[in-house]
């Protein structure tokens, strides 16, 4: 089913900062094949309120709507989350319109697998806050958003034109048929477990509520929705039951039904004297009760009939405030597809974690809350350093709001959606996100509590830490490692990622370490820099690796090893794209999510030492080309991300810059199926963005690795100093990227060898000049030139 975006045919040259409109350059259908999981819909910055169509579950519809072949629409809802793995996350309470054939209430179609129909090629449209498409019914739907309410217009074919074959209008008088719009109690996933519904019999309002399972977690939540209808007239209306419904009685509650076998069910309306032909529907959405769904609804949205193209526009305008830090010269040569993926993927990170304040049930703080951390292990690398550049006073509400969870919930979560505790994947990496931000001095947090929660993860294990605080701290303390079949009886969790959780808590405790220097605790500094070096007690030396029983040629790699200090034994290449995917449940390794020689890079405080146990700077390159070039390295996942730029560390940063190149465009592109894989609430299109703008951050360190930028020139304004720092190539720029080798840079017309630069380069509005060419120089090559890499004693800068 071929599927286009109507949204820019000009413009799309990049003018000034002053005059650029990034708005046509934003296709939110990149990632909408092959598993990228997008949100393609309407929505605001970190909105509640997500409205889009719904596809069946024979393809990806975690972020509700796909195209891949074969896709049917099965409903239009109001709630969704973006680029999330797992179970489809919400889609709660979707509508869907149709006309009854004869106008029999008997013969409209209810259940999903009955109802769901494909659209018209080529009637898709989605761009910032709007989405519209035509089914192939007839029915053409237009979606838009305010921040916890959508609206979703339904336009129906003429009368009799309900097989598809009629469009336009009708006079209301003559109509004979009565189209109906019926409310699903159900979401994406069908994990309802209880709901109910109330209609208006006077209005058609339709009110109520439903319990949900998280996508990706544990317990439950409850939504809460009102739908008011405008612009025509209620026939009838009721409940309906599987394939059957009655406009008696006006009320429905709902179990998921015996042996936990699901019932679908909902309420209807049926309309008549339609005005243009359409039905306008407004969803107010709640977490706290139907009331408060209605309350918002009416006070955000008072007229959606003449305030949808408002809704719009205000939705447009909210997105070019958040992208409005960010500003590119393009040059000449540059293709329009390059800057369309740049201005997609940045607009893709401020999808989630989503703003709830006022709709947490739970507690009240009376501070701005937010949820949807879907997971912190995927965002914590690239995607909550991004929003610390371009909107450091969100990125500051968020740190709250996980300081927020500790202090009522008694963990920081590595996880956290729909109010629900998410699965942890590996170390307790929300303590990297609050020191990513004490590092890079963003303000208004209170930073004692944030050492207290993050001390909390790495001494107090918690009786389920399955999705809260880190597991196997008896072990960790007492042999300085997570044991390969740990007996933990303190604690309880998948028995699992021995090497990864490894690896993951040397760098929480690193992170710890900074931020007990940085408040001038040497106590604190001292215990947990002493631990950030336990990663090494996994290496084994003389682990050889080999790919369809041929020697790979490298010698010395992790493996997991037993209480009593045996070895394990894991196959480097398992988990990798060679030998299949590992799952947190269905086939739980020693390392989660990739392979072990994926993880063997993934130890950002120490490449320094980690280049010695590989063998030096020569072997190190050659071993991490061959990681990249053999088809190891899975750049759809987050933990390869750093290992495309480690060649600064062995002092090869022209061939971090080839690296980059390598997956620009091939993996990241303006297709349908532009990403290389789900793209986990941003994390893809924040890793797209710093590779673009030649600054590649290391998160939880006040350290970003400079490459050659795609474009002549780029520049960030720090929303919080109004200071702006750029980035341009000022010799030797080539759109064809044949110049990837930076010859010499300046910083504010000052020479500038290091391969790196602080987050004060933002804040205070500093100028990089590159003079690039087409071969290696000797520019950020020698050891004192190399970004901070800590060596056992102190950290080399």
């Amino acid at each position: 089913m071929a599927v286009i975006l109507i949204s820019f045919l000009i413009g799309l040259t990049v003018v000034s900062a002053t005059t650029f409109d990034p708005i046509p350059l934003i296709d939110p259908l990149i990632g909408t094949q092959n598993g990228g999981n997008v949100f393609a819909g309407a929505s605001r910055p970190y909105g509640l309120a997500k409205a889009v169509a719904d596809v069946d579950a024979s393809v990806s519809n975690a972020g509700g709507f796909a195209t891949d072949p074969g896709a049917r629409i099965t409903g239009f809802s109001a709630a969704h989350d973006s680029g999330t793995g797992g179970n489809p996350s919400l889609g709660n309470f979707p509508l869907f319109p149709q006309v009854c054939p004869g106008d029999e209430l008997d013969n409209c179609r209810f259940r999903i697998g009955d109802r769901m129909v494909g659209w018209k090629e080529g009637s898709v449209t989605a761009r910032p806050g709007y989405f519209g498409v035509e089914l192939e019914n007839g029915v053409r739907a237009d979606m838009a958003v305010a921040e916890r309410t959508a609206v979703v217009r339904f336009e129906f074919p003429a009368a009799g034109g309900g097989n598809g074959t009629g469009t336009g209008g009708w006079n209301v008088t003559e109509r004979e048929e009565h189209p109906l719009v019926l409310l699903d109690l159900t979401d994406l996933w069908q994990s309802r477990q209880n709901a109910s519904v109330s209609v208006d019999a006077d209005t058609g309002r339709l009110k109520g509520n439903g319990t949900f399972l998280p996508s990706f977690g544990a317990g439950s939540y409850v939504m809460h929705f009102c739908v008011d209808f405008f612009g025509a007239d209620v026939f009838d209306s009721g409940v309906w039951v599987n394939n059957r419904a009655g406009t008696e009685p006006k009320e429905l509650f709902v179990t998921r039904g015996f042996n936990l076998f699901f019932i679908e069910a909902g309420g209807f309306v049926r309309f008549k004297n339609l005005v243009n032909n359409t039905v306008t529907a407004r969803v107010g959405l709640s977490f706290i009760s139907a009331e408060q769904a209605c309350r918002s609804a009416e006070t955000e949205v008072p007229d959606p009939v003449a305030g949808f193209d408002g809704l719009v526009g205000a939705a447009e305008d909210a997105w070019r405030e958040k992208l409005s830090p960010v500003s590119v010269v393009p040059g000449d040569g540059v293709s329009e597809d390059l800057q369309v993926s740049f201005w997609s993927g940045l607009y893709r990170t401020m999808m989630s974690p989503q703003n709830y304040t006022g709709e947490n049930p739970k507690w009240d703080s009376g501070i701005p809350y937010f949820d949807s951390f879907y997971c912190i292990w995927d965002s914590f690398r690239v995607q909550h350093p991004l929003i610390t550049l371009i909107d450091p006073v969100a990125q500051t509400q968020m740190v709250n709001s996980l300081l927020d969870m500790y202090k009522h919930e008694g963990w920081l979560p590595d996880c956290h959606m729909s109010l629900c505790k998410g699965w942890t994947q590996g170390g307790s990496n929300a303590d990297v996100v609050l020191v990513d931000a004490f590092v890079k001095n963003l303000t208004g947090i209170d930073w004692n509590l944030a050492l207290e929660a993050i001390i909390k993860d790495a001494e107090v294990e918690p009786l389920e830490w399955s999705y809260h605080g880190r597991g196997g701290l008896q072990s960790w303390k007492k042999l300085d490692y997570i044991p390969y079949l740990d007996f933990d009886p303190v604690g309880f969790g998948t028995n699992s990622r021995s090497i990864s959780r490894t690896l993951e808590y040397s760098y929480n405790d690193f992170c710890l370490a900074t931020l007990g220097q940085g408040l001038g605790r040497s106590d604190v500094y001292d215990k947990y820099i002493a631990r950030s070096t336990n990663w090494q007690n996994l290496w084994r030396a003389d682990q050889k690796s080999s790919i369809n029983e041929t020697d790979t040629g490298f010698t010395g790699f992790f493996q997991p090893k037993y209480l009593n200090g045996t070895w394990g034994f894991q196959d480097p290449i398992a988990c990798s794209s060679l030998a299949g995917f590992c799952s947190l449940t269905s086939n739980p390794s020693e390392t989660f999510e990739a392979s072990i020689w994926q993880y063997q890079f993934i130890v950002p405080q120490s490449i320094s030492t980690l280049i010695s146990l590989l063998g030096g700077e020569e072997d190190f390159i050659r071993r991490l080309d061959f990681f990249h070039q053999s088809g190891l390295a899975d750049i759809s996942n987050e933990p390869v991300f750093l290992t495309v730029y480690l060649y600064h560390y062995a002092g090869r940063p022209g061939l971090s810059a080839k690296r980059i190149h390598t997956h620009i465009p091939t993996s990241f592109n303006t297709t349908n199926g532009g990403l290389p894989g789900n793209d986990d609430s941003g994390a893809m299109g924040s890793f797209l963005f710093f590779g673009m703008i030649g600054l590649f951050p290391v998160a939880g360190q006040n350290v970003y690795l400079i490459s050659p930028p795609f474009f002549k020139e780029v520049a960030v304004t720090s929303p919080v100093t109004g200071k702006t720092a750029t980035v341009k190539i000022v010799e030797g720029f080539d759109a064809s990227y044949a110049n990837l080798f930076i010859q010499s840079v300046k910083v504010n017309g000052q020479p500038w060898t290091k391969s790196w630069i602080g987050h004060e380069f933002f804040t205070e509005g500093w100028t990089i000049e590159l003079v690039v060419g087409a071969a290696e120089s000797d520019w950020g090559t020698k050891l004192e030139d190399r970004p901070p890499s800590w060596t056992g004693g102190e950290m080399s800068v």
